[in-house]
Order: C-alpha cells, then sequence, then structure tokens
C-alpha cells in the first residue's frame, strides 16, 4: 500500500506540472514518447535478458503497449471532442473497470464484492469533478472510457502476472516501456504536432522529470505495489489521485477549491477505502 500512496503524490505533482508548463504549450504526443523513452532508458541497465523467457517479455510489452501506449492515444484523442474539466470528469470510472476485470479474471463472472468500495470511490470523485457537459460528448465520453479501460487493465495484468521468485520486478519491468514505447512511437508518426516540442530549459527538464519520475519510478511502484493490495484497494486509490492532485495545485500555486465538494468528495473515497481493507482478495506475490 505504500507504493501505492508514494505514488499518489509523485502523481499529484507531476500533473500540476503539467497543468501548469506544458498543457496547451507541449504537443501531448511527444511529451508521452519522451516520457516513455526516458524511462526505458532507467531500466535499461538493470535488465537481464537471459534471465527473462521470451514469454514473460512478450507479456510485459503487451501490458506496457495497453496500460500506457493505447491509454495516452485514446486519452488525447479525447481533447478533439471534450473540454479539459470534462475529461478530468470522465476519468472518474476507472475503479469501476479496475473491479470489473479483476472479477472476470478470478471468478469467470461479474460479481458485486468491490461494488460498494468502487460506489463510494466513482461518487466521491464525481462529487470533486462535476462540470456541465456540452451537447456532443458521447464520442469523447467513449474515448475517455477506452482510455480508463486501458489503463485498468494494464493494472490487473499486472497484478495477476506471474512473476518467477528468482526474478527482481526491477529486473523485467523495463519490457513493459519497451510496449509502451512502441506504441507511442506509432502515436507521434500519425498525430504529433512537432511545432508544438519544448521550447525552453523549463519544459524540458519537466519532461525529464516526467520520464524519470513520474513514468519511470512511479508505474514501476504502482504495478508493483499493485501486486501487494487487494483488487478494492487499487480500484479506489484510483481516484485518490483527484483530491491529491487539487491539494497539491492549492499549496503550490493557489488555485481554488470548491472545499465543500472537495470535503464531501473526499470523505466518500475515504469511506470506500476503509471499506475495502475489511475484504480480502487473492494476491499474486513474485
Amino acid at each position: 500500500m505504500n507504493k501505492l500512496w508514494i505514488t499518489t503524490l509523485l502523481w499529484a505533482f507531476s500533473f500540476s506540472l503539467i497543468g501548469e508548463f506544458l498543457a496547451g504549450q507541449v504537443d501531448g504526443y511527444l511529451a508521452v514518447f519522451s516520457r516513455m523513452i526516458l524511462a526505458l532508458i532507467v531500466f535499461i541497465p538493470f535488465m537481464k535478458v537471459k534471465q527473462v523467457s521470451n514469454i514473460l517479455r512478450l507479456k510485459l510489452s503487451a501490458i506496457g503497449a495497453i496500460q500506457l501506449g493505447l491509454m495516452y492515444l485514446f486519452f488525447y484523442h479525447s481533447f478533439l471532442f471534450l473540454s479539459v474539466p470534462e475529461v478530468l470528469l470522465f476519468t472518474i470510472f476507472t475503479p469501476v473497470y479496475v473491479a470489473m476485470l479483476d472479477e472476470l479474471l478470478s471468478q469467470g463472472r461479474l460479481s458485486t464484492k468491490w461494488l460498494l468500495p468502487v460506489v463510494f470511490a466513482v461518487a466521491g470523485a464525481g462529487v470533486i469533478r462535476f462540470q456541465p457537459l456540452n451537447d456532443g460528448f458521447i464520442v469523447g465520453f467513449l474515448l475517455v472510457q477506452a482510455a480508463n479501460a486501458c489503463f485498468a487493465c494494464g493494472q490487473v495484468f499486472y497484478k495477476r502476472l506471474v512473476i518467477p521468485k528468482h526474478v527482481a520486478q526491477h529486473n523485467i519491468f523495463g519490457w513493459f516501456f519497451v510496449g509502451a514505447t512502441i506504441i507511442s512511437a506509432c502515436s507521434v508518426m500519425l498525430f504529433a504536432n512537432w511545432q508544438r516540442l519544448p521550447s525552453s530549459s523549463l519544459q524540458w527538464g519537466i519532461v525529464i522529470w516526467l520520464g524519470i519520475g513520474a513514468s519511470g519510478l512511479g508505474y514501476f511502484l504502482w504495478n508493483s505495489g499493485a501486486k501487494q493490495v487487494n483488487t478494492g484497494q487499487l480500484a479506489v486509490m484510483n481516484n485518490v489521485l483527484i483530491p491529491a492532485g487539487l491539494l497539491v495545485n492549492l499549496l503550490f500555486w493557489q488555485h481554488n477549491i470548491d472545499w465543500l465538494r472537495f470535503t464531501v468528495g473526499s470523505l466518500l473515497i475515504m469511506i470506500g477505502f476503509l471499506i475495502s481493507l475489511r475484504k480480502k482478495d487473492y494476491i499474486l506475490l513474485r
């Protein structure tokens, strides 16, 4: 659980940097590709090719391609149809996909086992994020849900991935970024605006930090942490980032917060988290 909390704080700060210094100025596809390349470079020195089977390499690359590569492709396309607040609102449903997919993989069917904590997590995030919608939001909504589903699939697949006991996770995680880099490279070739590269040392510094810190360290901690918690906790933690990100924005950039909505929403998310602590789940440990 500590890994998920650390990553939440890491991502909350990183998302604020994106919003303040990159959003609307640096092309998203180029930023993502740069992040994936840098994250891959971080893990290359730790990769032990001979200790990892071809099947495991392929599985890890596929997980990275889905969780990051496809997720970002759908996510950035949604901005063609939605405003930023609408995109942020529709991301609150990720816990639903985490719980549903994990139950399908473990039980072969959907169940209500994690329904209560997920409902609280989604309701809390919805209270915080709700914004009026435009008339043509359906396509954008579907694109964001595709992104949510991809991110959820990657988490659940990695959580249930069997890793040999003699192999440390940091020795194989580079393959995760191999898959993510391939998909993000394809996205850059198809959709990137090369006129919107980082234009200052500050922007390049933030991109480097996002690649090494938020992506490299962040996704490793998040996915390895997913193996140490139950499904309900993992699902709820996906929405803890929302109040955490708002707090960082307040502390560092003095952005206004609707304190009533923030307090009510955060309490609902915390209730969902506390409920998840009372349930046990099958966890695959390496």
